[in-house]
């Protein structure tokens, strides 16, 4: 998967700053533990941190290449991700006398741009975020996948650009400043993710699909590829057999590696999907049956309460799947306690550049699954993005939801899931104008959303939940598993964010994609011959949060020493008397989840600030 970092400066020769490029670059090691390189010429500077996944000798990076029959290069590429179409896309660029000196996925993008140029991108199926340097135009190429699978971000300067897989890249560049302002702020305190909008003051984020280009001239940006609306012309079995069709080949594809694979099984419809194709595939071939890995804390299963939103324990259901396919499984327990330790928090923090977004301890629980996992397996293929796929959260067929005029997650049937605002100081979000964002950005979301000519009322009202969540909601999930997994040198692959898939997905009406009456309709029948009926009747339960009251105990214990500490930069931005009053409630209880919220923002907010030395310009 691997970590890149550099800096392009047209009025500094780089090599004179290599210990500042060599910086930025160690700033990636955890993504990339297996090696590391520079390269550097003049104004450009690549940094790559690798974790060997696919030619595990070949595949060093920064790598070089050069035109069929001239000795010179004329590009390079400092590259994180997979391209699971590389062997078609490599056969193809043999027949056009393109010669091989590795069998990597790099040298495949690297040779596509020299032999297509930019539209190179649009032949790509995968996920990454990379920079290529044309050393003919002396121009470089910032390019991201197209669901933003993979993180790229870059912070423009009057000569150039300092980029990285990562804030913390950017950050070790002394040109740019460890400040937020009042946008970024009030990204933190909402579930609302502005595409292209970094939260540290005049960073930028590669948009997904987007191709950002630098030269002399100035940066421009060119979106390669985008959601479309389309009529959908397939009969309802036949768009569950394309369905089938799609998921059998992106399974196929994503399980190509030389190193031990894996799938994350929550028991639910989308990862037991996923694993069952996995395992079907392998013994097909005449292999080990597919390895499997699924979470749960402490005593969970025995005292699991719902919770109104995760209706059912996870473990019986892992079992069922675990039975029906022989899978070579293996449970994680983890102690809820642990997940509040101050250092595993601070790893968290580290691993994300912000505090975290909400639901604190499910941070944690995720860095010390994949931590786990990594223990046996470099790569594992995930279920995330199914519900923003096919229609699976319970918003999406809550009739006081659908018509809301807001982010439907945020609607008032289930705002308070996602709220956490209610410790921070009243003054700071009156100026902060937090409705008014909100409203701002729920109008911009809807103004992106395609339109798809006389189509009715209810299709186009689901297109915009719909899109919205592929392009905003979507975003913060895929950041939290990448920053995670990588933290851990974990790669972590998402077969339902093949961009395939989810043209398809996207244009299948409303009525089709609801056709039982239920969440998720067509991929359920899709899967319903690879899994138990247990999991395919099984309800959408979200990722599990502890419920454990020796959590919160730890949570609170972390709140006092803040109030305690005067110099405790979160202080600033608190209303201290809401927070006194919520540490003075009875202990040992499980807090509403909006007060929980509450605290877990406070403390993750006070670390990062500590930790990151940010200072706050509102």
């Amino acid at each position: 998967m691997c970590g890149m970092a550099g800096w392009l400066s047209y009025s500094r020769d780089l090599r004179q700053h290599r210990d500042t490029v060599q910086r930025m670059t160690d700033t990636m090691a955890l993504r990339g533990p297996d090696g590391e390189g520079l390269w550097i010429d003049g104004p450009i500077a690549l940094g790559h941190r690798r974790l060997s996944v696919i030619d595990l000798e070949g595949g060093r990076q920064p790598m070089a290449a050069n035109q069929p029959g001239h000795e010179n290069d004329v590009a390079v590429i400092s590259y994180v991700g997979e391209v699971y179409n590389f062997r078609e896309l490599r056969a193809e660029l043999v027949s056009k006398g393109h010669h091989f000196k590795t069998n990597s996925d790099t040298e495949v993008v690297l040779r596509a741009y020299v032999e297509w140029g930019e539209q190179f991108a649009e032949r790509l199926n995968g996920m990454y975020g990379f920079a290529l340097w044309d050393i003919r135009k002396q121009e470089l190429l910032l390019v991201r996948d197209r669901m933003g699978v993979k993180p790229l971000f870059y912070f423009p300067t009057a000569d150039g650009v300092i980029f990285g897989s990562e804030p913390k890249a950017i950050l070790a560049n002394a040109l740019v400043p460890r400040r937020i302002q009042a946008d970024g702020m009030r990204e933190l305190l909402e579930l609302v993710k502005t595409p292209g909008q970094a939260i540290f003051a005049g960073m930028r984020e590669v948009l997904p699909g987007e191709i950002v280009k630098v030269n002399r001239d100035g940066i421009k940006t060119r979106r390669y590829w985008q959601l479309e609306a389309r009529e959908h012309t397939d009969s309802l079995q036949q768009t569950i057999q394309h369905t089938r069709d799609l998921l059998e080949d992106i399974v196929d594809r994503q399980m190509i590696t030389d190193v031990p694979l894996c799938v994350l099984l929550s028991g639910g419809l989308d990862s037991s999907t996923i694993t069952s194709l996995a395992s079907k595939k392998l013994l097909a071939q005449g292999k080990e049956n597919v390895r499997t890995f699924s979470l749960d804390f402490k005593d969970h299963g025995e005292e699991f309460v719902s919770d109104g939103f995760r209706l059912t324990p996870d473990t019986p259901f892992v079992w069922d799947l675990v039975k029906w396919v022989d899978s070579n499984h293996g449970q994680i327990i983890l102690d809820s306690r642990e997940l509040a330790d101050p250092a595993l928090r601070l790893a968290v923090v580290r691993a994300l550049d912000l505090p975290p977004a909400y639901w604190g301890d499910l941070y944690p629980s995720l860095y010390r699954l994949f931590e786990e996992v990594r223990k046996q397996s470099t790569v594992a293929l995930s279920g995330e993005a199914a519900d923003e796929v096919f229609g699976g959260y319970r918003w999406f067929h809550d009739p006081a939801a659908i018509p809301a005029d807001t982010f439907p997650w945020m609607s008032t049937a289930t705002v308070k899931l996602f709220d956490g605002k209610n410790l921070f100081d009243q003054g700071l979000l009156t100026k902060l104008d937090m409705p008014t964002f909100v409203q701002d950005s729920y109008r911009q979301a809807l103004d992106a959303v395609p339109e798809l000519p006389g189509e009715d009322a209810t299709n186009r009202r689901m297109r915009q939940i719909t899109h919205i969540h592929l392009t905003r909601y979507v975003q913060s999930l895929l950041d939290r598993k990448d920053r995670m997994s990588m933290a851990v040198g974990l790669e972590l692959r998402v077969p339902f964010c093949d961009h395939r898939l989810v043209e398809y997905a996207f244009n299948i009406p409303w009525e089709m994609k609801t056709f039982d009456g239920r969440e998720k309709s067509i991929l359920r029948a899709a899967a319903r011959d690879l899994l138990p009926d247990s999991i395919v009747q099984r309800i959408k339960n979200p990722y599990p949060a502890t419920q454990d009251p020796a959590y919160e105990k730890e949570l609170r214990s972390a709140m006092s020493n803040i109030v305690a500490d005067p110099n405790a930069p979160v202080r600033q931005l608190l209303d201290l008397g809401r927070v006194k009053d919520t540490l003075g409630r009875e202990a040992g209880k499980v807090s509403p989840l909006h007060e929980r919220m509450g605290m877990e923002r406070v403390v993750g907010m006070n670390s990062w600030l500590a930790e990151y030395d940010v200072s706050v310009d509102i």
